[in-house]
């Protein structure tokens, strides 16, 4: 049996095929770069490659409730997306397809549909974008994380399957640097692509947090920002005593972040549904910046979440970068409080969610 991976969310995905095993064999479509207009290979390109699975490039426009310019031009690629998306399917000719949401996951669905391939999508978030809710209709099942999903879709179709977590982030496998825990550690990341708006609050404060924490800063590789570049020419101005407690990366593959989280005091960054989750199956507190235009709100309302069971603390992003070293200092000086909360949040908690979603498959497709 060929199963077709696709959407946007890479860490569940990854979490799937890991559980997968050699039961069937895994083509994976999504995006080989970053952005659009770049040619700096995307982290999901580079971690499928690593497995040594076939890699399909796929560009469409995204589906959006906006009416502007930007919108407009985005409808605009649709349809050439879902040829693309026709041909690799032709090409590639799979059994079925597992969706984890986004832009990208519609086009190849739609192709399923019209193909009648059976399609199985993920839902991460409490609130699903439009592209997961119409493809929901399309789909044989429907995968939720949160309950609170499921007021979206037919609850026929409805399976309460939690999060697939990345078995690798209880391993350590690979150590990306070497690091001395002499003084708390902070690890501050911004998604796969990384965010220029939290790199920014991070160079404002840099030396201040370096004289009382370790920092591992993930930058991402958006050339657009080149904050790379910037933090690492930031890092050479300071003295050899702050340096040594700076640790910087554009990514952290999956074969690295179980070191970062097995060191990790507090997590500083998006409030997306797979970071929530791995913090979750790790029990690190968060100070979530959640990502202000995300669809539906869909970040800001994780992050109310985790605050409201007492795992974390929320920073909106047009707020001082001042205000970013108060709220890490409270929560490092309270840290066991933080770690003891979640017990609060345990019915989120599904360790099986990979076998949970490979077996309704499995069982579905060959009945």
């Amino acid at each position: 049996m060929k199963i077709l991976i696709t959407g946007g969310h890479l860490s569940p995905a990854l979490a799937v095929i890991e559980e997968l095993g050699s039961r069937a064999s895994v083509v994976f479509v999504g995006r080989k770069y970053a952005l659009d207009q770049e040619k700096n290979f995307s982290l999901e390109y580079l971690e499928i490659k690593k497995r040594q699975i076939p890699f399909y490039h796929l560009q469409s426009g995204r589906l959006t409730r906006l009416l502007n310019l930007k919108s407009l031009l985005n409808l605009i690629k649709i349809p050439f997306g879902l040829y693309r998306a026709f041909k690799i399917f032709l090409k590639v000719k799979p059994d079925l397809v597992l969706s984890f949401g986004g832009y990208l996951g519609f086009p190849v669905c739609f192709a399923a549909f019209i193909l009648k391939k059976p399609i199985f999508i993920h839902e991460q978030t409490i609130k699903p974008g439009l592209s997961n809710r119409l493809v929901g209709l399309m789909a044989k099942k429907i995968f939720l994380a949160f309950p609170e999903a499921k007021k979206y879709f037919t609850p026929a179709k409805v399976v309460l399957s939690g999060n697939p977590v990345r078995k690798n982030i209880f391993q350590v496998n690979k150590k990306p640097f070497d690091l001395k825990k002499n003084r708390p550690v902070i690890y501050i990341a911004g998604g796969s692509l990384g965010s220029h708006s939290i790199n920014l609050l991070v160079a404002k404060i840099l030396p201040k947090l370096l004289e009382k924490y370790i920092v591992i800063h993930q930058t991402g590789n958006v050339s657009k920002y080149n904050d790379f570049k910037t933090l690492s020419q930031i890092r050479d101005k300071l003295t050899n005593e702050l340096k040594k407690n700076y640790f910087l990366k554009t990514h952290f593959f999956t074969d690295e972040l179980g070191y970062i989280y097995s060191i990790c005091d507090l997590l500083v960054g998006r409030s997306g549904a797979n970071t929530a989750f791995e913090l979750l199956a790790a029990k690190i507190p968060a100070i979530f910046i959640p990502l202000p235009w995300s669809a539906g709100k869909e970040q800001l309302m994780h992050a109310q979440l985790f605050q409201k069971k007492g795992t974390a603390e929320i920073l909106e992003q047009s707020q001082a970068a001042e205000k970013l070293l108060e709220i890490i200092a409270k929560v490092l000086s309270n840290l066991k409080y933080y770690k003891n909360n979640f017990k609060n949040l345990e019915l989120l908690d599904r360790k099986n969610a990979a076998e949970i979603i490979l077996q309704t498959i499995l069982s579905q497709h060959s009945s």
